[in-house]
């Protein structure tokens, strides 16, 4: 019980870190670094052979994914994005997202995130059809050793554990980060699924 909840204290102070960096970031230097771990997604190997990729939309102090979900399209692959539920529960869906016009009607979230609506029931989910191949992963803190720090909520660790029971089994996982947001070494517990790749800027 006091390991959980020293472990709890210091994921929490590395939150509190890892925002700090990343607030200090001007829009500019995001864009620039979005650019920069964009193209390396696209030069990926993997990447190029999946087709049924889930990508999360970006808020303020995430790597930007515009310019993906722009190519995802472009490359006439299947897009999904995920639906977070609204309660207190930690459930997540992966929702076919069809066009970045689509997008764009999207209503925002109390976390000023777009998603689609409550009654929205016309959008096909990634797991009820065919799985996914590649899930793009966002986060506040990575180590290279494929740890991750989310937000606390474990929306991505129950939707991969979902994931695992598909036939199609667990999808490659590509984490998107700001080089600010890569840490030595992240805390982690049983429940903390590892993160098969993290892109970010190589430091010069």
């Amino acid at each position: 019980m006091a390991r959980m909840a020293a472990l709890r204290a210091a994921k929490q102070a590395l939150r509190r870190d890892i925002k700090q960096r990343v607030a200090a970031l001007s829009e500019q230097e995001k864009q620039r670094q979005s650019k920069v771990v964009s193209q390396k997604l696209f030069d990926h190997p993997k990447y190029a052979s999946c087709d049924r990729i889930a990508v999360f939309l970006s808020m303020h102090d995430e790597v930007r994914t515009e310019e993906i979900l722009q190519d995802l399209f472009a490359q006439g692959k299947t897009c999904f994005i995920p639906k977070y539920q609204s309660t207190a529960s930690n459930h997540m869906d992966m929702l076919r997202l069809h066009s970045m016009q689509d997008m764009e009607t999207l209503p925002l979230t109390s976390w000023n995130i777009k998603q689609p609506s409550d009654d929205d029931f016309t959008r096909e989910e990634a797991l009820a059809t065919g799985g996914l191949d590649l899930i793009l992963m966002p986060g506040l803190g990575f180590d290279r050793a494929g740890n991750r720090l989310g937000r606390g909520k474990g929306f991505y660790d129950s939707y991969l554990e979902r994931c695992m029971r598909h036939a199609r089994g667990k999808p490659y996982t590509v984490a998107l980060a700001f080089k600010e947001q890569l840490c030595p070494d992240i805390p982690v517990d049983d429940n903390d699924v590892l993160i098969d790749e993290v892109l970010y800027e190589d430091p010069e």
